[in-house]
This record gives C-alpha cells, structure tokens and sequence, in this order.
C-alpha cells in the first residue's frame, strides 16, 4: 500500500500456504486494480540455504513490464514523504544506462516502534529499484540484486560470473519492521527462516539446545537508538496493535530460556560497533557492500 500510489502495476506472488493462512484474502481487501496475485509453489529442497527467497523474487520480476521495477519485502515499507523523491530520481536517471539500481536508507526497527537497530552488523543501505533487464536476478536469499549473464536458475548464491549493481541513491528510505513481533511470534519466525535456510535437521539441532525455546530477547534496549521522525501512515493499524511493551526489558539481564544470541549481541560485533561509534564517527569496518555506488 505505501508505493501503489508512484507503480503502475503490484505483483505479489504468494506461495502455497497453510489452509488458514489469510494473506490472500489481505491482499485481495486492498481492492486496488493494479495488484495482480501469482501463486507459486515453493521447493526449500531445490533451493536451499534461503535461495528459494530469491527463486521467488526472479518469479517476480518475471511478470513485471516497466522500466524500473520496485522491490519490497513484506517487512519494508516506504513512507509517503519519499514518494515525490523516488519519482524525480527514477525520471533523472531512465536514460542515464550506467546507473543499474537505485540505493535506498534503511531503518531497522528493533523490538517496538520506537527503538531501530545501526550496530554494525545491520545495512545501512540496499538496492530496491532495479532496471528490467534480463541479466538482472535476485542474489543469495533474496536480500539484494547482481547481474548474473547466463544464469541457470538455479545456483542463486553463486559468486563467480556475477557483478554487483552500479547503482545511485534514491533520496528515500525503507523502514524495516520485520524484527517488530511480539517476543513468542518473533520466535517462530527465526525458526521458520531457520528451517529456510538451514534445513530441517539443523534447525531441529539448534531446538535441542533451546534455541528456540520460550520468547525471544531483545536485549537491553535502554542501549538502543530511539527513532524519533515519523512513521509512514500505512503503518498506523499495526502500530495501534502493539501490546508487548511489558515483555521488553531496559535493564539486568536475560531472563528468558531461549538461548539464542542475534549477531550484533555476540562479543566480537560488540567490539567493533563500539569502535566504528566511538572512535570512527560512524565509519563501517569492512562493511560488505553488494553493489557499486556512483554519484549522481
């Protein structure tokens, strides 16, 4: 909903659900003539490792006909603001052909509506307008684009033969909301991309050693950053849903009997976070970019 003002058409494609799974009669509450569903089979035996993300976006991307095209994850949203911004860039830059993507700046939100994540293990930026070319594809588990000539289909997370994606900046934001869940939801999500990208086994490994056992923690957010503009309006609902703020802690320790320790938690990512705040004025450490910015 926050970008079906600036598309000329919504490609969704939805997966074969659980029976009481409600995401298609969502979409279809919309009611917005530019939505167009395509249902699709998802195969995590074929495509392993999160791949099968990125199978689905090439899915995508296969029935898309514009110029540009707009990619979202489920989790993203754009706020209304950005959208004269993303307009102007994408019309300054359609006959400029060096310029492959479009970068935009992410806000990562942590644990409520309030708090966001920009420790080092979180990207600052990210692709999510792409030219319509065929060499184009969806890259690992779906996170980003890279230009794969020859692409078999198949090997999403190949590294050789791939270039990443000369790209400028779109002046407009993502805001990520895919780690605002109640702390027993957010539990079954890690374990459902557990099971995505690990498989079955690893994940029922990880089980047995109470990786997924009780709610999730989000650590001591009295630490974490407040976000302090304003959300975009599709937003206002879910926000109006939001009833764990009893479950998060801003003091002492983990009381909870998951085990689970997100990476940005883990001493070493602890270490250079402080470093790049503290003595680097922000500057990332070895910061794995999947594309080639260039200025424009």
């Amino acid at each position: 909903m926050s970008i079906l003002p600036i598309v000329d058409e919504f490609i969704v494609v939805l997966g074969d659900s659980d029976d009481d799974d409600p995401t298609r009669e969502e979409i279809e509450s919309i009611d917005s003539p530019k939505i167009k569903i395509i249902d699709t089979i998802w195969d995590v035996e074929k495509y392993p490792r999160g791949m099968e993300h990125a199978h689905q976006t090439d899915i995508a991307k296969s029935y898309c006909k514009g110029d540009w095209l707009f990619y979202l994850q489920s989790d993203e949203v754009v706020h209304e603001d950005d959208l004269p911004a993303i307009q102007k860039r994408c019309a300054e830059l359609i006959d400029d052909k060096e310029v492959e993507g479009l970068l935009f700046d992410y806000i990562h939100f942590w644990g409520d509506y309030r708090h966001y994540q920009n420790n080092h293990c979180w990207y600052r930026h990210e692709i999510r307008i792409i030219r319509n070319l065929p060499d184009i594809h969806s890259w690992q588990s779906a996170q980003s684009f890279r230009r794969i000539p020859d692409f078999d289909g198949l090997h999403y997370r190949q590294k050789e033969n791939t270039f990443k994606l000369k790209s400028a900046r779109a002046n407009a934001r993502i805001f990520h909301y895919g780690w605002v869940r109640p702390p027993e939801l957010m539990n079954r999500k890690i374990r459902s991309f557990s099971i995505n990208h690990r498989g079955r086994k690893v994940t029922g490994e990880m089980e047995q050693k109470d990786l997924f056992r009780g709610s999730f923690d989000y650590g001591n957010l009295k630490h974490v950053p407040i976000y302090k503009g304003t959300h975009p309006a599709v937003m206002k609902q879910w926000m109006e849903q939001f009833n764990w703020s009893d479950k998060l802690r801003f003091s002492g320790e983990r009381k909870s009997r998951n085990k689970l320790i997100i990476k940005h938690d883990k001493p070493k990512y602890v270490i250079i976070s402080w470093i790049e705040k503290n003595l680097l004025f922000g500057h990332r450490l070895g910061a794995f970019k999947n594309y080639k910015e260039v200025k424009r």
